[in-house]
């Protein structure tokens, strides 16, 4: 199965985006983690104002099959919630990068999302190899 990835997003190995608009950070899950958890019944997002390390988790989301932790692919502080997709995180697979993200972050060093993120194609070529 082939999924497209959106090229303007950068990709953890955990299997979650980054998009950088200037100094925000907006975060959420690929469409394959997606598919690969199924149905999902509960995501726990940190709150505004709590500020983040790269690596650190940002919440949870679970499915009836998994919980799996989401890590943050940057330092910043939180500045927006998706609280539509709290009350309602079957949602989130209508459209994953668009109003499926997660968290916004205004990032403490932009650089730092090249570091350890893959591009569209580098991320493609991981997941298709699982």
């Amino acid at each position: 199965m082939s999924l497209e990835y959106p090229q303007d997003l950068r990709y953890l190995d955990s299997h979650e985006y980054v998009r950088l608009d200037d100094d925000i950070a907006t975060i959420g899950v690929t469409q394959f983690a997606i598919d690969q958890l199924g149905d999902i019944v509960f995501l726990d997002l940190l709150e505004v104002g709590i500020a983040v390390s790269k690596g650190d988790s940002l919440g949870t989301i679970e499915s009836v099959k998994a919980v799996e932790t989401l890590n943050s692919p940057v330092s910043g502080t939180v500045i927006e919630r998706n609280d539509a997709l709290i009350e309602s995180p079957e949602d989130v697979g209508d459209d994953p990068y668009g109003a499926g993200w997660f968290l916004k972050l205004r990032v403490d060093d932009a650089e730092d999302i090249e570091e350890d993120t893959m591009t569209a194609d580098e991320y493609s070529a991981l997941v298709e190899g699982e």
